[in-house]
């Protein structure tokens, strides 16, 4: 039975350097529709814009809504040298209340104002489903052509842990809502590069994954925020060691399609590396 003086979604939201776009996000969550009560989880990681001030006066306009975090630098993990919102987002899923989790990036928002009802009413009629996503825009402030498109296209609404287990996440995290007892975190969390496509194989192991033929959250890509590109041998290499967890972490299951993504990655990182050991010997011999 779910407990009315709690939250029964907890909507984590972590922000760095939004200032752009933060109340948007915001206020995406805040016009949610639902027939029960719902929290917003807001960490801000010290941000050097407006973001933190925006996430101050959101809260104290809203405090019976809006839980602030205000986190600090000092506390930022990093992996392999970049800094990361790896904390934060730790943080904040230690602070949720509900029943569920959605989660929406500070950048991110949300399109329609039934999007929280409508997943868990689908996920409180189904015990045998873990978590839920939907249908995402994609926008690319980065590009000249910034005309938003689906960021993916399905060809069914029902997954299994087999079908999660992908080298590109199958869902954007903004579509994202599961159940908290599903979640638990391993030690090697704060470790892999890839903190989404972590936990959605992590909790893709405790049930059903079901998706909304609907889109209703826009991801967008710009050019702030913590995202750091990172060269392609690094990316071959953190990819290799976050599939060796998860092969680890599921004991056997869909060991056989790990397997083959990490050869596959395994199979690019040689050819890179090889390139870059002729681009030596052709630098060598050009002195």
């Amino acid at each position: 039975m779910n407990n009315p003086l709690l939250p029964l979604v907890s909507v984590c939201v972590q922000t760095y350097q939004h200032g752009h776009y933060i109340k948007e996000c915001l206020d995406s969550i805040l016009m949610q529709q639902t027939s029960f009560p719902f929290e917003i989880v807001l960490g801000e990681d010290e941000s050097t814009d407006v973001t933190r001030e925006i996430c101050m006066e959101y809260a104290k306009k809203y405090p019976d809504t809006i839980r602030l975090f205000l986190r600090s630098r000092k506390d930022v993990i990093y992996i392999n040298g970049n800094p990361t919102g790896r904390f934060n987002m730790m943080e904040n899923l230690k602070a949720a209340k509900g029943k569920y989790i959605a989660l929406c990036e500070g950048d991110d928002y949300w399109t329609d104002p039934l999007k929280l009802q409508k997943q868990v009413d689908f996920l409180e009629q189904h015990d045998e489903y873990s978590r839920s996503f939907h249908d995402t825009l994609f926008v690319d402030e980065t590009s000249a052509d910034i005309n938003s498109r689906l960021w993916r296209e399905y060809e069914k609404n029902h997954y299994n842990l087999e079908d999660t287990i992908s080298t590109v996440a199958l869902f954007h995290t903004s579509s994202f809502i599961f159940r908290v007892s599903s979640l638990s975190l391993p030690d090697w969390f704060v470790k892999v590069q890839s903190a989404d496509m972590a936990l959605f194989t992590l909790i893709a192991s405790r049930g059903f994954l079901y998706r909304l033929p609907e889109t209703m959250s826009v991801y967008r890509k710009n050019s702030g925020g913590l995202t750091k590109k990172i060269n392609q041998v690094d990316y071959h290499r953190n990819r290799i060691y976050l599939f060796q967890q998860i092969n680890l972490f599921l004991q056997g299951e869909g060991q056989q399609k790990i397997e083959s993504i990490i050869g596959f990655h395994k199979q690019e990182l040689d050819k890179l590396e090889d390139k870059g050991f002729l681009k030596k010997i052709k630098s060598f011999f050009n002195k």
